[in-house]
C-alpha cells in the first residue's frame, strides 16, 4: 500500500517543521487524552483507511536505523502470509514490532484480539502507540529489550468507544491461546543471557541473535497455537550453536514448515529471507518445505509478491502436498539424513534442464559470429584509412592495417 499522507503533511499535523522532532511531539500527544483525540481527528480528515500503516514511508525516510538497529519494514505480502498462517487467536504476540505494520495486518482480520507487543526503539514507540490507539486496539506494549529483559516503560491500551486509552502501567496478563508473528532484526548482535527461554536449547551466537528471537517468541506460544517468524536463510544451515538449537527444535517436532521467500522484497535489504512456522506438541516431526523464491513480479527498485503468489503459497501450506519444483513434505528421517540442515534446495529440486543444442545450431552460431567479426574488421579498416597523424606514428598505423588485412585473408567459412 502506497502511503497517501505526505511527509510534509505529517509534520504539519504534528505542528513541527523538522522531522526529527516527530517522535517526541507524538509521544506527548499519546499520553494526553485531549491532544491524542485531536491529533487522531485531524489525521482521519485526510486518511480514513486504517487497513495499512500510514507512517512506513515517513519513518523509513526520517527515523529508521538500518545500520545499528537493522530496522527493515515488513512487506505487506509477507505480513499477509504470516497472518493467514497463524490464524485467529485470543492473543497476538510480536517482539520487535516496529511501528506496527505486521500488527495492523493481523488486526485487519482479528479486530477483537488482545495484542502483546514489544519494541526497543525510542523513535518507533510513539508511532506504534499511535497506530494501536487510533485503531482502538486492546493490549500491552513493552518498551525495552526483548532479549535482555531490560524495560524502559510499559503501556496498557484499553479499548473504548472510539480510541484506545493509553496508560503507563504494569503489563496486564490475559488468558487465552497466543499466536506469534515476528520479523526481528536480521542477525543482530545481542548480550547473551541464559534463562528459561534458552536453557533447553543453548544460546545463539553473540553476533547473530536470530535464534534468540525465535526462542523468545516460541516461549510465548501457546500449546495448540502457531508461530511464524521471518529470518535470513542462514538459520537453516549454519552450524555450531545454531545447528544444535535447530536440531533440538526438529527433534521436538517444533518446526512445522519452511517457506523460502523471494530476494529483494524488503526495502532495506536485498537478501532472501525465510518464514519458519513453529508449533508446540505436534504429533509428527515432518517438515513441509515451500520454495517461493520465484513467486514475485519484478519492479524497478524491488520485487513484489502479488495476490496470486500469496495464494499459491497459502494453498500449498494448507494442503501440505507434494508439488514438483515448489513444495515437498520431508520426513524426520530425511531431515536426519541431511544432518538437520534445512537448506531448501536439499528438499525442493528446482533445477531446470536446458534443451540440448544440436551441432547444426552450434555451427550456425559460429558462422554468424564469423560474419559479425568480418563486418567489424571492415568498419575498423575504413576508419583507420581516414586517420592521419604525426609521421612517427604512421608505421604503427600501417602495421595495424596490415594485421587486420592479414586476419581477414586468414578467415574461411566453417563449411569451405
Amino acid at each position: 500500500m502506497t502511503a497517501r499522507i505526505e511527509n510534509g503533511k505529517i509534520n504539519e499535523l504534528l505542528g513541527i517543521t523538522e522531522s526529527y522532532k516527530a517522535p517526541e511531539k507524538m509521544m506527548l500527544s499519546m499520553l494526553n487524552e485531549n491532544l491524542k483525540e485531536h491529533l487522531f481527528s485531524e489525521f482521519l480528515k485526510i486518511e480514513s483507511d486504517l487497513s495499512y500503516e500510514w507512517f512506513q514511508g515517513y519513518f523509513e525516510a526520517e527515523h529508521a536505523d538500518r545500520k545499528e538497529k537493522k530496522q527493515d519494514f515488513t512487506p505487506d505480502s509477507v505480513s499477509k502470509i504470516g497472518t493467514s498462517i497463524i490464524g485467529h487467536s485470543d492473543k497476538y504476540f510480536e517482539a520487535a514490532a516496529g511501528t506496527g505494520g505486521m500488527a495492523i495486518n493481523f488486526w485487519n482480520e482479528n479486530k477483537k484480539t488482545f495484542f502483546e507487543l514489544e519494541e526497543l526503539s525510542d523513535r518507533a514507540i510513539p508511532f506504534l502507540l499511535f497506530n494501536l490507539a487510533i485503531r482502538n486496539i486492546e493490549g500491552t506494549l513493552l518498551h525495552g529489550d526483548s532479549l535482555s529483559g531490560e524495560i524502559k516503560a510499559k503501556y496498557h491500551l484499553e479499548r473504548t468507544e472510539s480510541f484506545s486509552r493509553i496508560s503507563e502501567s504494569k503489563i496486564i496478563q490475559k488468558a487465552g491461546k497466543t499466536n506469534v508473528l515476528m520479523n526481528p532484526p536480521f542477525s543482530a548482535s545481542w548480550n547473551q543471557k541464559n534463562d528459561e527461554r534458552f536453557e533447553d536449547y543453548g544460546l545463539a551466537p553473540k553476533t547473530k541473535a536470530d535464534f534468540a528471537f525465535l526462542l523468545h517468541g516460541f516461549s510465548k506460544l501457546s500449546n495448540g497455537g502457531t508461530m511464524a517468524i521471518v529470518l535470513p536463510h542462514g538459520v537453516l544451515f549454519r552450524g555450531a550453536a545454531e545447528g544444535k538449537i535447530r536440531q533440538k527444535l526438529l527433534e521436538e517436532g517444533a518446526i512445522d514448515s519452511i517457506i523460502g521467500l523471494p530476494a529483494n522484497i524488503f526495502y532495506g535489504t536485498s537478501i532472501p529471507t525465510v518464514m519458519i512456522v513453529l508449533k508446540k506438541n505436534r504429533a509428527s516431526k515432518d517438515v513441509y518445505f515451500i520454495d517461493a523464491s520465484k513467486e514475485f513480479e519484478k519492479q524497478k527498485a524491488q520485487n513484489y509478491m502479488k495476490n496470486e503468489h500469496i495464494e499459491k503459497i497459502l494453498d500449498a501450506y494448507k494442503n501440505r502436498e507434494e508439488i514438483e519444483k515448489f513444495a515437498h513434505l520431508a520426513s524426520f528421517e530425511e531431515i536426519k539424513e541431511n544432518d538437520f540442515n534445512l537448506n531448501i534446495p536439499r528438499f525442493v529440486d528446482t533445477f531446470e534442464e536446458e534443451e540440448p543444442i544440436t551441432l547444426y545450431e552450434v555451427a550456425n552460431d559460429l558462422i554468424n559470429l564469423d560474419k559479425e567479426i568480418a563486418q567489424s574488421e571492415n568498419k575498423l579498416l575504413d576508419m583507420l584509412a581516414e586517420l592521419t597523424g604525426p609521421e612517427e606514428l604512421m608505421p604503427g598505423l600501417e602495421a595495424t592495417k596490415e594485421y587486420l588485412r592479414g586476419g581477414k585473408k586468414g578467415q574461411m567459412s566453417l563449411f569451405d
